[in-house]
C-alpha cells in the first residue's frame, strides 16, 4: 500500500517554517522527511513515523495512539509510529512534528564518514 499522500501534505504544510532545510526521500516504502540532512518525521502507510530524543521516547510511548516502530519486525529505538487516530488535528500533527524537528536539532550537524 502506497503512502498516505493527505497526511505527507499536511506535514508539507506544518513543515513550511523550515521549508528550506527539509527535503522530501521516498525510502522505507514511504516517505521521509529530512530536516538538516536528517530524518526527522516520514509517512507509512497511514502512519506517521518521526524521530523522538531519548529522553522523551518513553514519555511519547505513552500518549495516545502512539506504539514503537517495528518495521523490520524488530523495535527501532527513537522512532514512533502514531496512527490516524492521533492526528486529527493540525495541533496534534505540529506537536509530533516539532519532536522530530527536536531530534535533529539535538544532533548537531550532519557529518560524513572517512573512507
Amino acid at each position: 500500500m502506497p503512502y498516505d499522500e493527505q497526511l505527507a501534505q499536511r506535514i508539507r504544510n506544518a513543515l513550511t517554517p523550515y521549508h528550506k532545510l527539509v527535503v522530501e526521500k521516498k525510502m522505507m516504502g514511504g516517505l521521509c522527511f529530512m530536516y538538516k540532512g536528517k530524518m526527522c518525521c516520514g509517512v507509512e502507510k497511514e502512519d506517521l513515523i518521526v524521530r523522538v530524543i531519548d529522553g522523551k521516547y518513553k514519555e511519547s510511548l505513552k500518549k495516545p495512539h502512539c506504539r514503537e516502530m517495528d518495521f523490520t519486525g524488530k523495535v527501532l529505538r527513537g522512532f514512533l509510529y502514531i496512527d490516524k487516530a492521533g492526528l486529527q488535528t493540525e495541533k496534534q500533527l505540529r506537536s509530533w512534528l516539532e519532536l522530530g524537528i527536536e531530534f535533529v536539532e539535538k544532533q548537531g550537524p550532519k557529518t560524513r564518514k572517512k573512507k
